[in-house]
């Protein structure tokens, strides 16, 4: 198995510490929600994955296993695959074992650790596929080596919609130029009851608390912060005008915390605003997409509407 890596330990680090620096000194305050996912953060949310509330993994495995056979046609044959956001690589299995021929899969995940760990395990599984994993932030756009071979993309978990719209546009208009000659998988949430996305963000379990909460835990680890993680509530609400989930963490009082060596001080009720995940229709997902410069081909959704697959030709 060849390991990759976009990101060093040192650079990583640096990048951290600026990044939370500017947005708890920001108005409002404001938080990546790609610092989720280190390797606590990257294990809870497979935790959340498996929770009753939460909708969107189980129907989109089984859209994937439903249909991979017509996604693999889809995307032809003698494909480098490459998986943005890969995690624990869970969901890719059908779509690899019905591809013709793929000359390699490059999962892409910013959780070092996580992602070299679940790459080795993949490897084990299916050792007749090179698997070479990619440690880098799939926002940005991708070193890759000229290797000639036509390349597509899947990107499964509406990890898009964490995206703003403008985000995601250029996200999109990268992989249209980086994915020319084949195409792009995009797994895409949709608009739906809000008491189903509520539910699926306030599990019972306090799951979802715990992993918002662990950003901070993480600034705690790996920036000598002094947070208290019982001084901070999870919050999360669906906004109907913007079609989004947001995604706090509010401080339950007047506080001061250290952070990578500046003081930040925090006012009762104020939140640090940690994720955005907007919801689509399948028709404005199709035509942010055609704006991006893709072709919008097939979708597959599931009986009740609630999740989405889209085929977008490059």
């Amino acid at each position: 198995m060849n390991l990759a890596y976009a990101l060093n330990v040192d650079a990583q680090q640096s990048e951290i510490a600026r990044d939370f620096l500017a947005g708890l000194n920001a108005r409002p305050k404001t938080l990546s929600a790609k610092y989720f996912y280190d390797v606590e953060g990257s294990r809870l949310f497979e935790r959340i994955t498996r929770l009753p509330e939460y909708y969107p993994t189980r129907t989109e495995t089984a859209l994937l296993r439903r249909h991979a056979g017509e996604m693999a046609k889809a995307i032809g044959t003698d494909v480098e695959l490459i998986e943005f956001g890969a995690g624990s690589l869970a969901k890719v299995g059908p779509l690899l074992e019905a591809l013709d021929q793929p000359r390699a899969y490059v999962p892409v995940d910013i959780a070092r650790d996580f992602l070299v760990d679940q790459a080795a395990r993949f490897a084990a599984r299916y050792p007749a596929i090179p698997i070479r994993p990619l440690v880098a932030d799939f926002t940005q756009p991708l070193m890759l080596s000229s290797s000639g071979v036509r390349r597509a993309g899947f990107f499964p978990g509406s990890t898009i919609g964490n995206l703003d719209r403008h985000d995601a546009l250029v996200f999109l208009r990268h992989a249209s130029a980086l994915f020319r000659g084949a195409g792009f998988l995009v797994g895409v949430d949709l608009v739906k009851d809000p008491a189903l996305l509520h539910a699926a963000y306030n599990d019972a379990e306090g799951i979802t608390a715990a992993f918002n909460k662990n950003m901070l835990a993480r600034a705690n680890r790996e920036l000598g912060a002094d947070f208290d993680l019982d001084a901070f509530a999870h919050y999360a609400f669906y906004a109907p005008h913007r079609q989004c989930v947001e995604v706090h963490l509010v401080s339950l009082k007047r506080q001061r915390v250290r952070v990578a060596g500046e003081t930040i001080a925090f006012q009762e009720g104020e939140s640090i605003h940690t994720e955005d995940s907007h919801k689509y229709t399948v028709s404005s997902f199709r035509a942010l997409a055609s704006e991006a410069g893709f072709q919008p081909r097939q979708v597959w959704t599931d009986p009740k509407n609630l999740f989405s697959i889209h085929w977008l030709e490059a």
